[in-house]
């Protein structure tokens, strides 16, 4: 196409769109990457906002709330109309008489009561379930975060490490040119510092992985950027056992789905043996015949429990039964519930005094040997094997109390999620690593 025809145009045009759109792509993915800042505690609320499991037990509790409304519904009233004396089924007209009725079905006093009371139980359960999935995602949230607290500690230690090879291998050089140490010595800190790069991106798979579990829980997409402004610590201490036993008895939700479904099947036991009260269906029955005034039929109906042995060995048996069976649930989940909170605790309370040691005396001596012999290896006076050991020592130390750190706070949060309330600060005497 000649460009004094239209083509340069079209052609510009078609480039500044597409300049358009880049820069449109740009700017949206410039604000994609946008790190998303979050506390520990933050995390937590953005999880029990955004997790999607938690949106679905929200519709279920509405679920449960619109069954009650069904559940104590009236019947919808009936209407019926005929026509007879037609001389043929197509031709209505033809008709000698017609009759119009209206009916509706009255509920036994009472029953729509306990109705609405079966399916009333149902909405606490529901409710219950949804907290004691919060409960769990808060729980999920904090151990994701914590993951990635500890990777990333061990990326930094990691990177400590490389750092303390790189510094290895200088001196060890020097000495091999002071002629101090054999050219052995000099392939072995250069090993170990390629060892040290390589944990490195072992680290990097550790990190983005926790990372993407993070999202899932928050509702995002795995790649989604996180920035953590929470540090890992060492917890503080912890009640004594006792009250947070009562704590989780109180607060469980497990416990208290029991509770309403129990009260639930109580009134459903109560519905089910007034098989021998029924429902009335009223009905009014206009009557229009040729020749004839006009008359109105009224008309009562309702069932006979002729076949009684039938309901009471089936719905009332079956009601009668599910209440024993939530009585024996119960007492199992009550005795679940110490038995978790128990577990739990002995979990926390050794974790924490895993944590408070290391930091206080395993790593505090790791490092003091390392530098006695990183110190000795430079003047002269230690092998290189001396001062590997030695470090292999302080990053054994080191990634310890990076996985105890780790394991104390996840521990804390499964001993909140066992006690299924936030865990109460210690009294005076009772304190507990």
């Amino acid at each position: 196409m000649s460009p004094h025809r239209g083509g340069t145009p079209f052609l510009n045009l078609a480039c500044i769109l597409g300049a358009a759109l880049l820069s449109f792509s740009v700017i949206a993915s410039a604000q994609t990457l946008e790190p998303l800042r979050l506390s520990r505690q933050q995390t937590i609320e953005e999880a029990l906002v955004r997790n999607p499991a938690l949106a679905a037990a929200r519709a279920q509790v509405e679920e449960a709330r619109a069954n009650v409304v069904t559940a104590a519904a009236l019947a919808d009233p009936t209407f019926v109309a005929d026509v007879a004396g037609q001389t043929h089924i197509l031709n209505p007209a033809s008709r000698t008489g017609s009759d119009q009725g209206f009916g509706v079905t009255l509920p036994f006093p009472g029953k729509r009561g306990f109705r609405r009371d079966v399916a009333t139980s149902a909405l606490p359960a529901a409710e219950f379930n949804l907290t004691q999935l919060r409960q769990q995602v808060a729980s999920q949230a904090a151990q994701a975060y914590d993951a990635i607290l500890v990777a990333l500690r061990h990326r930094e230690d990691l990177q400590q490490s490389k750092e303390l090879a790189a510094d290895f291998v200088k001196k060890t050089q020097a000495r091999f040119l002071g002629g101090t140490v054999p050219r052995v010595d000099v392939i072995k800190a250069e090993t170990d510092l390629a060892q040290a790069e390589n944990d490195l991106f072992t680290s990097d798979r550790a990190i983005t992985t926790a990372r993407a579990s993070l999202n899932r829980i928050l509702g995002r997409t795995g790649g989604a950027p996180l920035e953590l402004t929470t540090n890992l610590d060492v917890p503080g201490p912890i009640a004594a056992v006792e009250p947070l036993e009562k704590l989780a008895e109180s607060s469980r939700p497990e416990i208290a789905t029991l509770l309403a479904q129990q009260q639930g099947a109580i009134t459903a036991t109560k519905l089910a043996r007034e098989f021998w009260l029924p429902d009335v269906n009223l009905s009014v029955t206009r009557n229009v015949q040729q020749g004839s005034p006009t008359s109105f039929t009224s008309g009562i109906a309702f069932g006979i429990p002729v076949f009684f042995r039938q309901h009471q060995r089936g719905e009332v048996a079956a009601a009668m039964y599910r209440e024993e069976e939530l009585a024996a649930n119960l007492m199992d989940v009550r005795a679940q519930v110490s038995l978790d909170v128990q577990t739990a605790y002995t979990n926390a309370s050794t974790s924490l005094r895993q944590a408070a040691f290391i930091r206080d005396h395993l790593l505090p001596q790791a490092r003091e040997v390392f530098r006695v012999a990183s110190v000795s290896y430079g003047l002269g006076g230690s092998s290189a094997l001396d001062l590997l050991d030695a470090k292999r020592t302080l990053l054994a130390a080191e990634s310890q109390y990076v996985d105890a750190l780790g394991a104390a706070n996840d521990a804390l949060a499964a001993l909140e999620l066992a006690a299924g309330s936030p865990l109460p600060s210690p009294q005076a005497g009772e304190q507990h690593p």
